[in-house]
């Protein structure tokens, strides 16, 4: 894999290019694309490249254009100028925990769903499912992810989510994102439960959306990987291509 080149084509392809869920707004002028997501949606800036640009007043337009409401500048280590990370804060972002950018190609993914005993695969098709995918980023990640399971049901053909059920409990939930018109879909969530973890369900998510993946066309799935899940991801063929940030601007 050419590292720079899959690097330059997901910033070209998806970056930006952000899909657009309902009620969203993207908006473009030289070095941004914004997102503004509605009632419930992700707000914020996907790709930004302000080299050759006044960074500190493009930054400073951006707080303005975002004024009441908190938002986020999804900032990539590979992302201009070098200090961008230092303007950021200087303007009053507060940044979150980093995450490691992965890639894999499809074609060289497992895609043989291997489930411990017990567990069977649900997917997602209607709102007791999406309840379910809520239940288990509540219990994992803590925090209301309502937003998620109303996404669902609001994007069926670009947003596709399954659950891992043991007995009648969620354990495990994942969704993939297809990205039209691009070589990438994207992976999201794979949180399991504390009694769940290192039995093998985050790999069987993992391999049932590499298949979902396959059988859509896409050459390229990508993972904003906590550290967490980035070791198993890397076991099963994802190379890193960068860091991301997100900075947080109230």
């Amino acid at each position: 894999m050419d590292v720079d080149e899959i690097l330059a084509r997901f910033d070209r392809e998806v970056r930006q290019r952000p899909q657009e869920g309902p009620g969203a707004v993207i908006e473009r002028e030289p070095g941004v694309v914004r997102v503004l997501g509605g009632d419930d949606g992700w707000t914020g800036i996907t790709w930004s490249g302000l080299g050759g640009l006044d960074a500190d007043e493009v930054i400073a337009e951006q707080v303005r254009r975002f004024a009441g409401a908190p938002w986020e500048w999804k900032l990539y280590s590979h992302d201009e100028p070098a200090d961008l990370a230092e303007r950021l804060l200087d303007a009053g972002f507060e940044p979150g925990p980093p995450e490691a950018l992965l890639v894999a190609e499809v074609a060289g993914l497992p895609q043989d769903v291997v489930l411990p005993d017990g567990v069977r695969l649900v997917p997602v098709s209607g709102a007791d499912a999406a309840a379910m995918v809520v239940r288990v980023h509540d219990e994992v990640f803590e925090g209301d992810h309502s937003a998620i399971g109303r996404h669902l049901l609001e994007r069926p053909d670009d947003v596709k989510a399954v659950v891992a059920v043991a007995g009648d409990r969620p354990i495990c939930a994942g969704r993939i994102e297809l990205h039209r018109g691009t070589q990438f879909a994207s992976l999201w969530g794979g949180g399991t439960v504390e009694d769940w973890r290192g039995r093998g369900v985050f790999k069987a998510l993992v391999a049932y959306r590499a298949a979902q993946a396959a059988r859509a066309g896409y050459r390229y799935l990508q993972v904003d990987a906590s550290d967490d899940s980035r070791p198993i991801l890397q076991r099963l063929g994802f190379v890193r291509l960068a860091t991301t940030t997100p900075f947080v601007h109230a």
